[in-house]
């Protein structure tokens, strides 16, 4: 007997890649479910599924830095803060570096991350925790279909209680923005490319070279234009030096809410004369609406 559960939750997450540096991403899951119909005639209850499964899920990689252990451009190494974990991403023209809290990564023994091999993981993960009667899972993760326009974008969330402070983590996302009333799939594009695998800093979290926490190997190996952001949170503290290139510093905490202001106030400076409508998405079927 199978069961299955289509939409089940949206993971968004952050992981490393060697081609592309830090890529924000976001995928779907569909959940199909084999077994014994238990003592309530039910392979498992929809209930325990929606939440039990997601929570799992969530825990395993909703809203972390995904690292792929097997990449050598990558190497892990404890930090001298008390459960925080340096990470070195020893990319030749896109070094990234980071102090987190452990629980702000995920490790996943492959060289690369991609539907495939997280999904193994987390079939994994999840069977562990299962009644004796499930015999078998099959998850499925995909990206949404967008019609248009999309970025992959990384960032943090300082004054988030949940999981959103950590540093180093993302998602895709699509953009409608509005000329005059009209919108405008060439300020879409143009966005789009501009925030291609993009990390967003809030300029109040920039601080000195000087100031940063890193592992002794990557401040030898720190770039004259690597920039260095920091803040406290309440899982501890997260530092993190990117290039520029892969860069863009913002005036505001980067919130859905404020990243759609923020490109309101850009195009209405670039042109006063119009007036623009911003709709941005935070990963799947969420997002914020801004007007200037």
């Amino acid at each position: 007997m199978q069961l299955f559960v289509n939409d089940l939750t949206v993971i968004d997450f952050s992981y490393l890649c060697s081609d592309r540096g830090v890529v924000g991403e976001s995928w779907i899951v569909d959940v199909l479910l084999s077994g014994d119909l238990n003592a309530e005639s039910m392979v498992l209850d929809f209930g325990i599924v929606k939440k039990q499964i997601k929570a799992i899920i969530d825990e395993s990689v909703d809203h972390k830095l995904v690292l792929p252990t097997l990449n050598t451009d990558i190497s892990i190494s404890k930090s001298s803060r008390s459960e925080h974990l340096y990470v070195d991403f020893d990319l030749k023209d896109n070094g990234l570096f980071l102090q987190s809290p452990s629980e702000a990564f995920a490790q996943i023994e492959t060289d690369y991350i991609n539907e495939v091999n997280v999904t193994r993981y987390l079939e994994t993960v999840i069977k562990q925790q299962l009644p004796e009667n499930v015999q078998g899972i099959k998850l499925t993760l995909r990206a949404e279909n967008i019609n248009g326009e999309y970025y992959h974008y990384t960032h943090g969330l300082k004054k988030h209680d949940g999981n959103c402070q950590r540093i180093a983590h993302g998602h895709r996302s699509t953009i409608h923005i509005y000329e005059n009333e009209a919108r405008s799939t060439e300020l879409e594009e143009m966005w789009c490319k501009r925030w291609k695998d993009i990390y967003l800093a809030t300029n109040s979290d920039q601080i000195l070279s000087s100031q940063v926490e890193l592992s002794d190997h990557a401040k030898a190996n720190l770039k004259p234009d690597h920039q260095y952001f920091s803040y406290y949170a309440p899982q501890g503290r997260f530092d993190i030096a990117v290039r520029a290139g892969t860069l863009e510093i913002v005036d505001c905490d980067s919130t859905v809410e404020l990243l759609a202001d923020y490109i309101a106030r850009q195009l209405k400076a670039e042109n006063d004369a119009n007036n623009y409508r911003v709709v941005a998405f935070e990963g799947v079927g969420k997002g914020a609406i801004a007007s200037a």
